[in-house]
């Protein structure tokens, strides 16, 4: 296994990028041929640089090109044969030697210093050896190899970014789901309309306070000045002449508020147009949703608080 410089390095980025001549790649064939790691080299820079093809699609000349091409041929073979330099005629035979003087000094012959082998010369069996040409260009190339990595990477991630669909499947990036929650806010409530009855006895101050929400029909007493009899209970009644009978809402507690929501059963203009009045009844209310005293307290509903249109 032999030591790969740099300038190895750089002839097997340009046999894998195609930029070499038909003298080069035959060397270079020699040496994969010869050297599995130099061979191992060549398909790291080959792997490398596949990128730029899969990035390059096929492209089908114009019909031009075809006929540019048929027209050179054709002129080629109408040019004249060339033409040969007649041979340069034989040297002239050299003077017969004269005969050799026995007494003669003898001349020595002169020294020739062996030359040490250079690359590529086979005689001395490193046929895994070749000749490189100038560093400078080389240098040159490896420059231009690492400019067209760059470029192709670069073009690459703007594809990805922009036309991925342009890429080949194994390069095209996958679909990234992103799920986002957004939360609208919800919307500010409307003030609805407001509806209070006081109910009392012959003018008398108000033994409670009725209100009643248009929105939610829910309705809230307030016990204002009335205490019930041991044993008995306050029952609130909403009666109206759209009804049979008079219909219970409730016995009111003992505490200062009592909250119902018993008049979502009624329509909006059986509410507001109906008599509300509190009876006396037995502890618990009545047993059979029927009053049994007359009316205690009595009102009517007025509107206080106007709904937003």
């Amino acid at each position: 296994m032999m030591a790969h410089s740099e300038d190895h390095i750089a002839l097997a980025a340009e046999y894998a990028l195609g930029t070499l001549d038909a003298d080069e790649r035959a060397q270079v064939e020699t040496m994969m041929a010869v050297d599995a790691e130099f061979t191992a080299i060549v398909h790291a820079w080959e792997y490398r640089l596949g990128v730029l093809n899969q990035m390059v699609g096929s492209v089908e000349p114009r019909p031009i090109v075809w006929e540019n091409i048929k027209a050179a041929i054709r002129s080629t073979e109408q040019q004249a044969a060339p033409v040969l330099p007649e041979a340069a005629p034989p040297p002239p035979s050299p003077p017969p030697e004269s005969p050799v003087d026995p007494v003669a000094e003898p001349v020595a012959a002169p020294v020739v210093a062996e030359a040490p082998p250079i690359a590529g010369d086979n005689s001395h069996g490193t046929s895994n050896v070749i000749q490189l040409p100038d560093r400078a260009r080389r240098w040159r190339n490896i420059a231009s190899v690492a400019t067209a990595l760059a470029a192709a990477l670069v073009g690459m991630l703007a594809v990805q970014v922009y036309r991925p669909e342009l890429l080949p499947d194994a390069l095209r990036p996958k679909p990234r789901v992103q799920t986002v929650e957004v939360k609208t806010p919800a919307p500010s409530p409307v003030p609805s309309a407001q509806y209070v009855a006081l109910l009392q006895r012959d003018g008398d101050s108000p033994a409670f306070i009725l209100t009643v929400d248009a929105a939610t029909k829910n309705f809230t007493v307030r016990k204002v000045g009335a205490d019930a009899e041991p044993g008995k209970s306050f029952e609130l009644w909403l009666i109206s002449d759209r009804l049979p009978q008079p219909r219970s809402l409730g016995v009111i507690g003992g505490s200062d508020f009592t909250a119902r929501p018993v008049l979502a059963d009624f329509d909006a203009g059986t509410i507001n147009s109906a008599l509300y009045a509190v009876t006396v009844e037995q502890a618990g209310g009545s047993p059979d949703g029927k009053p049994h005293s007359a009316p205690v307290f009595t009102g009517k509903l007025i509107e206080t608080v106007p709904a937003t249109r």
